[in-house]
C-alpha cells in the first residue's frame, strides 16, 4: 500500500520524497525515544541525563506528524481520488510512529513512579525484551525502505510473539498478588512494552496489507504458528 510514497526515488515528486524522508526520521527517532526512555526505567541510565533529550524527540517527533498530515491533504488534493487509500495508510501508520513516543514518555514517567529500579530476574527479563523490541523497530524501520513482503512479515510475527509474551507476563504478575511492590511496574513496563510492539507492528502490516486490513495480521502470524 505504501509504493505510491516510497517509489522509485528517480520518478517520485518532491513531495513524496519529502513525506518518505519525514516519515522516516519518525519511526528513527521513536525507536530512540523507547531506548533511552527505556534505559532509564532500567536503571541503566539518569532520567534526568535523558530527559531533554527525550521531550525534545518527542516533539520532533509530533511536529513530522503534523507536517504529514498536512502534506497529505495537499497530495490527495492534487492528484485526486486514485491516491486516497494510500493516503489513508499514510494517515494512520504516522499515528502508530506518533504512539511510540508516548510510551516512550511513559516509561520515562514510570522511572520516577517506582519504589525504584526493576531488579532481579524482572530486570533481565524486560532488559532482554527491551533489546528485541529495539531490534525488531529496526527491521520495521529497514521493511520501510527494502518494502520486501517476506521481510515484513517476518517483522509483523516477531513483534506479535512479543505482545504474546507481555501478555502472558502480565498475567502471571496479576496471578500472583500482592507481596512484591514493584509488581504494579512491571505491570505497566509490559503493558507499555506490548503498545509499542503492536504500533511496529501496525507500520510493517502496511507493507503487505491492503488498506481494509490494515493492523489486521492474524492470518499472517497463524501460518507462522502453524509451520513452526
Amino acid at each position: 500500500m505504501l509504493d505510491w510514497l516510497l517509489g522509485d526515488g528517480a520518478t517520485g515528486t518532491p513531495g513524496l520524497q519529502k513525506m518518505r524522508t519525514e516519515f522516516g526520521q519518525m519511526l528513527d527517532a521513536g525507536r530512540h525515544a523507547f531506548d533511552i526512555a527505556a534505559n532509564a526505567f532500567l536503571g541503566s541510565t539518569d532520567p534526568e541525563v535523558i530527559r531533554e533529550d527525550l521531550f525534545a524527540t518527542d516533539k520532533r517527533i509530533n511536529r513530522a506528524e503534523r507536517q504529514i498530515r498536512k502534506e497529505i491533504v495537499v497530495h490527495a488534493t492534487v492528484h485526486g481520488a486514485t491516491e486516497f487509500p494510500a493516503c489513508l495508510v499514510l494517515m494512520s501508520v504516522v499515528k502508530d510512529a506518533e504512539r511510540v513516543g508516548d510510551y516512550g514518555k511513559n516509561l520515562f514517567d514510570l522511572s520516577a513512579l517506582a519504589p525504584h529500579a526493576p531488579e532481579g530476574d524482572h530486570r533481565g527479563q524486560l532488559v532482554q525484551l527491551k533489546d528485541r523490541i529495539s531490534s525488531v523497530m529496526a527491521d520495521c524501520r529497514h521493511v520501510y525502505d527494502s518494502r520486501e513482503a517476506d521481510e515484513a512479515k517476518a517483522v509483523i510475527i516477531e513483534a506479535k510473539k512479543i505482545e504474546d509474551l507481555c501478555d502472558l507476563k502480565v498475567e502471571a504478575l496479576i496471578r500472583a498478588g500482592g507481596g512484591d511492590d514493584m509488581a504494579p511496574t512491571y505491570v505497566l513496563a509490559y503493558r507499555y512494552f506490548k503498545r509499542v510492539a503492536s504500533h511496529i507492528r501496525n507500520v510493517a502490516s502496511s507493507v503487505v496489507q491492503p488498506l481494509h486490513k490494515l493492523d489486521f495480521t492474524s492470518k499472517i502470524t497463524k501460518t507462522a504458528e502453524e509451520d513452526e
